[in-house]
C-alpha cells in the first residue's frame, strides 16, 4: 500500500507548534547533541517547507508530522549540514596526485610539527634572536635555497600565482617571447596566454606548435623585451616531428642578450626521477645549475607537500617579486608556512626522504613489493568469502604530471560484490573510510601503489563491507 493510502493528506492546522517540538522527547535527545538553536532552526526551517508545500497544493501526510518524524527530519537535515565532506579517503585509484582526492598526501611528522604551530602562538614574523619583527619567508627561504641550490627563494599561495607574480613584476608593459607549444591550458580554463595579457606583458608567439629553436627566441628579442619565458608542457606531450631549444641554449642567449630567462616547471620535483621510470620531469635543482634565472613550481605535487607555488633564482630577481603591491595578495598563511618548512627538512637527508615523502614513496615503491602486496589483498579478501584476483597494469603519477608516463604495478581485480560495478564503487564511496577505485572491464580495480601505511587491512574491510547480496 502507498504512504498515501495508509495516511490522510495534512492541512495547515495539522502543522504543529515549533514550541510543543522543541519540548517532546523526541526532540531532547537531538537538542541535547546539537545545541537547542540549531536545532531550532532546522526545526522551523523544515516547518516552513511543509507550510509552503501544502499552500502550493503538495502532498503532505499526517504521519509526516508526528513528532518522532519530525525529530527524524530535523536530524536527517543537521547531519546534510554538519557531516564532513572533505572526509578521509582510501585512494586505491593508482593515481598518486589525484587531483580531485587532494593531490599530495602529507607526511605524518610534518603534519604533527605544524599542528603543534598553528594551535598556538608561534614565530611567524618574528625574529627571536632580536625581538623584532621580520620576514615570514625566512621560516622556508634558506631551506628552499638550501635544498635547490638557488641564491634565494620565495613562496606564495600557487604556483599560477607566482607565474602570474613573475610576470608581472618582471614584464609589465613589455614582451615576453613564448613557443607555441607552451600556450598550455591547465584545469580550470587556466591558460598562459590569458594569464599573461593578465599581467600586464605582451606575448610574443615564437615557434611552431610541435618546433620551436633557439634562434626563434633571440629573433623575437627586441629593446622591449622583458624576459624569455619556457614554461613545462606537464600536462601533456608533443610528440613525432619536433624540437624544444634546450634550457641550456636559452640561458646563454639571455645570457649574451642581458635578457632573463624564467622557466615555469608546474609540478616541481626536488629529486631526480629517472631511476623510477619518470624520464621527461627535470628536477629543480637541475634547472637551477642550468643557469635559469628564475624557476617556479608548486608545493602539492612531486614535491609532495601543501598547496603553494615556489619560486627560486637570482637574489635581486626575487627581491623584486617580493616588492611587488600582489605580493601581499598572494602570500601563504601560518600553517601552509609550517607544512612548507618542514616538509623542506625532509629533504636535507636525500638518503631517507623517498622513504618519508609519501609523493616518492609512492612512485619509488618496487614493482615487486606491489606484486607481494596485491598477493596479500587477494589472499585476505577470499578469507573473507570475497572472489579476487591479481593483474599486472600500470600506475599513473596523475595531477597534470609526466603524460604518457606509466608505473608497473600489480593490481585487486573484484569482479563481483553485489549489483553493479557502479553501485558497488559508490558504496565503497559511501563508506567510512571513504574508498575510490578504477572500474574497468566491469570490474572494481585496486592498486596497492596509492595506499599508505596501514591502510591494507582498512581496504580489506571496507571491500567486505561494500557486498551486496
Amino acid at each position: 500500500m502507498t504512504k498515501a493510502a495508509t495516511s490522510p493528506t495534512a492541512t495547515l492546522r495539522d502543522l504543529p507548534k515549533l514550541d510543543s517540538l522543541l519540548a517532546s522527547d523526541a526532540f531532547s535527545n537531538l537538542i541535547e547533541t546539537a545545541g537547542r538553536q540549531f536545532v531550532t532552526d532546522e526545526t522551523r526551517t523544515a516547518l516552513d517547507v511543509m507550510r509552503l508545500e501544502i499552500r502550493e497544493g503538495g502532498h503532505v501526510f499526517q504521519s509526516e508530522l508526528t513528532e518522532t518524524a519530525l525529530a527524524g527530519l530535523v536530524e536527517r537535515r543537521i547531519a546534510a549540514l554538519i557531516d564532513p565532506i572533505q572526509c578521509r579517503v582510501l585512494n586505491a585509484t593508482g593515481v598518486i596526485l589525484h587531483t580531485s582526492l587532494g593531490r599530495a598526501p602529507l607526511a605524518p611528522e610534518v603534519v604533527a610539527a605544524a599542528v603543534r604551530e598553528a594551535s598556538e602562538y608561534s614565530c611567524l614574523e618574528l625574529d627571536r634572536s632580536s625581538g623584532k619583527r621580520s620576514d615570514r619567508d625566512k621560516l622556508v627561504n634558506d631551506l628552499l635555497a638550501r635544498v635547490t641550490g638557488a641564491e634565494a627563494a620565495t613562496v606564495v599561495n600557487n604556483n599560477a600565482a607566482a607565474t602570474m607574480l613573475i610576470l608581472n613584476t618582471m614584464a609589465d608593459g613589455k614582451e615576453v617571447p613564448c613557443s607555441r607549444a607552451h600556450m598550455v591550458e591547465i584545469g580550470g580554463s587556466y591558460r598562459m596566454p590569458d594569464v599573461m595579457r593578465k599581467s600586464g606583458c605582451r606575448l610574443v608567439e615564437i615557434g611552431a606548435t610541435n618546433k620551436t629553436r633557439a634562434a626563434d627566441y633571440e629573433n623575437a628579442i627586441t629593446d622591449e623585451t622583458a624576459m624569455l619565458l619556457k614554461v613545462h608542457t606537464s600536462n601533456y606531450a608533443i610528440v613525432g616531428f619536433t624540437h624544444e631549444a634546450a634550457l641550456e641554449e636559452l640561458v646563454e642567449i639571455g645570457r649574451r642578450r642581458n635578457v632573463p630567462v624564467v622557466y615555469d616547471l608546474g609540478a616541481g620535483s626536488l629529486v631526480d626521477l629517472k631511476p623510477y621510470g619518470i624520464t621527461r620531469e627535470p628536477s629543480v635543482p637541475e634547472l637551477v645549475r642550468t643557469g635559469a634565472d628564475l624557476v617556479c613550481f608548486s608545493g602539492d605535487k612531486l614535491f609532495g607537500g601543501p598547496q603553494a607555488g615556489l619560486i627560486v633564482g637570482r637574489k635581486d630577481l626575487i627581491a623584486k617579486v617580493k616588492k611587488n603591491a600582489m605580493f601581499r595578495m598572494m602570500r601563504c598563511d601560518k600553517v601552509t608556512l609550517a607544512l612548507l618548512e618542514h616538509t623542506l627538512k625532509l629533504y636535507l637527508d636525500p638518503d631517507s626522504v623517498l622513504e618519508r615523502v609519501p609523493t616518492l614513496r609512492s612512485i619509488a615503491r618496487d614493482p615487486e613489493e606491489l606484486r607481494r602486496k596485491a598477493r596479500s589483498l587477494v589472499s585476505r579478501l577470499k578469507k573473507l568469502g570475497v572472489e579476487a584476483a591479481t593483474a599486472d597494469s600500470t600506475s599513473q603519477i596523475g595531477g597534470g604530471s609526466t603524460p604518457g608516463e606509466e608505473l608497473p604495478t600489480t593490481v585487486v581485480i573484484v569482479k563481483k560484490l553485489g549489483g553493479s560495478p557502479d553501485a558497488a564503487a559508490k558504496r565503497l564511496r559511501m563508506g567510512e573510510p571513504s574508498v575510490f577505485c578504477r572500474i574497468e572491464n566491469d570490474s572494481l580495480v585496486f592498486d596497492p601503489r596509492t595506499l599508505l601505511p596501514g591502510q591494507a587491512t582498512e581496504l580489506v574491510a571496507a571491500i567486505a563491507a561494500a557486498r551486496k547480496a
